[in-house]
């Protein structure tokens, strides 16, 4: 039996109640491989969602509610980098 302690990982991602989940790991297995899989993805829709952005300031005829949209995905996706962040601050 290995009594090594495992780091907890915060996960990307909440439970059903908003509350963190955690997963006991060294970092190699199936489910460690999706969340840096899901990690990725938000990443890659953020930076998708930031040329939008620019995008849209960019053009005058932008109208309110497409300014009020992308600003609630900007805010999803901000809390999801922000997520990210902090998870790999806390395991280092």
């Amino acid at each position: 039996m290995n009594n090594t302690p495992r780091a907890a990982r915060h996960l990307p991602w909440t439970g059903p109640e908003g509350k963190p989940c955690y997963l006991l790991t060294d970092g190699t297995g199936p489910l460690s491989r999706i969340a840096d899989t899901i990690e990725t993805a938000q990443l890659d829709m953020a930076a998708q969602l930031l040329r939008h952005a620019a995008d849209l300031l960019d053009d005058p005829r932008s109208t309110p509610d497409q300014l009020r949209y992308t600003l609630t995905c900007m805010h999803a996706a901000l809390t999801d980098v922000h997520r990210i962040a902090e998870n790999r601050l806390a395991a280092r």
